[in-house]
């Protein structure tokens, strides 16, 4: 019966407790580490999706092409204007339609110059609040910015605490190209790099300080409840197309869904997901050609056994299988302790990152399937480095392995 081959199989790995610790090692360290990297890169997929949930799937985003690497308005060919964006919020299908800046900009705090990334909010009260709403700006001290908030700042929790030596509290006073704004408020901390790094203050401010005439670096279009997205999108190429006189295929703007977005970060996702579990497999190998020689050993070992199992009446694939089974038995155990290691390791990345962050855009996500998946590979991994040792266990002759 298969339940005695499994006994056997278990009472030889009792024996020989120290070597096959040893042996499921390598096994138990790639299944963890493959077990954990899948883990957390589903839980950040889950998070990343869960976040375009709550930003809706009803906005649009327009950029201008650019030339080269950076964020919008790095490097562009030719920007989006304040013309482009009225056409825009003119199109069939559209609600609103949002413009915004980012660029670089100096800052001086308490004798402390540097340099770094302004981002503007509208001054119209609607726009205002559509922008708020995509990027879910919600505030820890202070209030949001208002529209006649000239000359004042937002900022994000991790550029208050640890932009410059000192942290910025409200109502302190910062130089951005030698105007003074106001601290009026601190965004909560969200997890969000960009968000909690950043620094944000009222569009005509921006286009004073850094002489602006009618640029647009991101120009953000709410559809109207109920319309097609990739419909809209279609009507905003065809107009931005007609008034930027460029042809079908030569665009030098771009218009992303959130959709479209979801499924570049997920591409990303995978691929370095497939990288790490690729450099994570590699231990798996080694596992491997662990249990291989560990079986070669005990054949060694077990000769006189196996004689006297032969000489009694088993045969050939009876011997064969009860080394199989054994080899595929301590695969599977460091499977199980992989698979307890990995989930364990994810979980503390999870509980470590909220500490830190203060969010849950890191954590782990359990899947049954996963675990199967793992524990089957493994016990399959011991298995497959088990048939060399077994085939020569069971081509023994009785009267030689006797001898032995």
């Amino acid at each position: 019966m298969l339940k005695d081959y499994f006994t056997l199989a278990y009472k030889s790995a009792k024996r020989r407790k120290l070597r096959s610790w040893l042996t499921m090692l390598g096994i138990f360290i790639g299944i963890a580490a493959v077990v954990g990297l899948i883990s957390l890169s589903q839980g950040l997929q889950q998070a990343i999706q869960e976040q375009f949930v709550k930003l809706g799937t009803d906005k649009l985003m327009i950029q201008a092409a650019g030339s080269g690497f950076g964020p919008p308005g790095t490097a562009v060919v030719k920007a989006l204007t304040k013309s482009d964006k009225e056409r825009i919020g003119k199109v069939k299908g559209v609600d609103l339609a949002v413009g915004r800046l980012l660029r670089i900009a100096k800052l001086e705090f308490k004798d402390e110059v540097k340099f770094t990334y302004v981002a503007s909010i509208p001054d119209d009260s609607k726009e205002r609040f559509l922008l708020i709403e995509s990027n879910n700006y919600q505030v820890g001290m202070g209030r949001l910015l208002e529209s006649n908030d000239k000359y004042k700042v937002l900022l994000g929790d991790d550029f208050a605490d640890n932009f410059f030596e000192k942290p910025l509290e409200l109502r302190n006073k910062l130089k951005i190209q030698g105007q003074d704004f106001e601290v009026i408020g601190i965004l909560k901390k969200s997890g969000n790099p960009q968000q909690d790094s950043a620094l944000v203050i009222p569009e005509a401010a921006m286009r004073e300080v850094l002489a602006l005439n009618e640029d647009y670096d991101v120009i953000v279009a709410k559809t109207t409840a109920g319309e097609n997205l990739e419909l809209v999108a279609g009507n905003i190429n065809k107009e931005l197309r007609l008034a930027r006189d460029v042809e079908k295929g030569k665009e030098d703007f771009s218009i992303q869904t959130p959709q479209n977005l979801l499924a570049t970060l997920t591409s990303i996702l995978l691929i370095v997901q497939g990288v790490l579990v690729g450099i994570a497999a590699i231990s798996l190998v080694v596992g491997g050609i662990g249990i291989m020689n560990t079986m070669y050993t005990a054949v060694l070992e077990r000769t006189r056994e196996i004689g006297i199992m032969k000489a009694t009446g088993a045969r050939n694939r009876q011997i064969m299988l009860l080394f199989l089974v054994e080899s595929g038995f301590l695969g599977f155990f460091g499977g199980v302790i992989g698979v307890i290691l990995g989930f364990s390791i994810s979980k503390l990345v999870e509980v470590i990152a909220f500490h830190v962050f203060e969010s849950y855009l890191i954590k782990a996500h359990f899947n049954l399937w996963l675990m199967m998946g793992m524990l089957l590979f493994a016990f399959c991994i011991g298995a497959i480095s088990g048939v060399f040792p077994a085939r020569q266990a069971a081509l023994l002759r009785p009267v030689e392995a006797l001898r032995k």
